[in-house]
């Protein structure tokens, strides 16, 4: 059984798959608080799923799945899940905070994983020994909230050699940053890094759940 917040279908926002049509499988319970997170709702609560009420409900939707929270990586039977819809032919992408173990999950999926930034709150209980264990389909995203934050990330990009060549997003925080003035940062700095925009929040600014 797995413990479920929402399951949709949408428009991924994020990372390098923003763009493509994807059933979300949001799960539920979350063992950081940060301070700019935007899906609260998923902390608690949720339902009973059975694996195969899950594989179900993604039949006849789009071909990429998104294992998200929450933090998906809190429930034990997630690894399994992962594996079950890999096994089905499904582009599997899993979006994780950075605080977990990242090696249960199949290296076949993509794994997006978060490093949380000074404003989050939740810096010290990032897992750095995650970065030893990327593959090149995972990708890394950091919400910017300020220019506090912005040269934490450029600093972290110089230093760490694990993050050269990766796929490295930059995310302003809703209502914090605009991405209009994180692009000149990157820009004036020449980071090879993305800009990345939420694509969900400018195509539905006023949806809350199922978006």
């Amino acid at each position: 059984m797995l413990r479920v917040s929402e399951v949709f279908r949408s428009i991924q926002g994020e990372t390098s798959r923003a763009g493509r049509p994807c059933v979300f499988i949001r799960l539920a319970g979350c063992n950081l608080n940060c301070r700019w997170c935007d899906t609260r709702y998923a902390r608690e609560g949720g339902d009973a799923w059975t694996l195969a009420d899950l594989l179900d409900a993604v039949d006849g939707g789009p071909q990429g799945v998104c294992v998200t929270g929450g933090e998906p990586l809190l429930q034990e039977e997630t690894p399994a899940l992962v594996r079950a819809l890999l096994d089905r032919g499904r582009s599997v992408a899993v979006e994780t905070n950075g605080s977990l173990p990242i090696e249960a999950i199949d290296a076949r999926a993509s794994r997006a994983l978060d490093l949380k930034a000074p404003s989050s709150g939740e810096t010290e209980k990032m897992l750095w020994s995650n970065l030893d264990l990327l593959t090149p389909r995972d990708e890394v995203k950091i919400v910017i909230a300020d220019r506090s934050d912005y040269t934490w990330a450029a600093a972290l990009l110089a230093r760490d050699r694990r993050l050269a060549g990766r796929t490295v997003n930059l995310s302003p925080a809703q209502g914090m940053l605009g991405a209009a003035e994180l692009a000149e940062w990157i820009l004036a700095d020449r980071l090879e890094v993305r800009l990345n925009v939420q694509l969900h929040r400018i195509l539905w600014p006023d949806a809350g759940r199922g978006r």
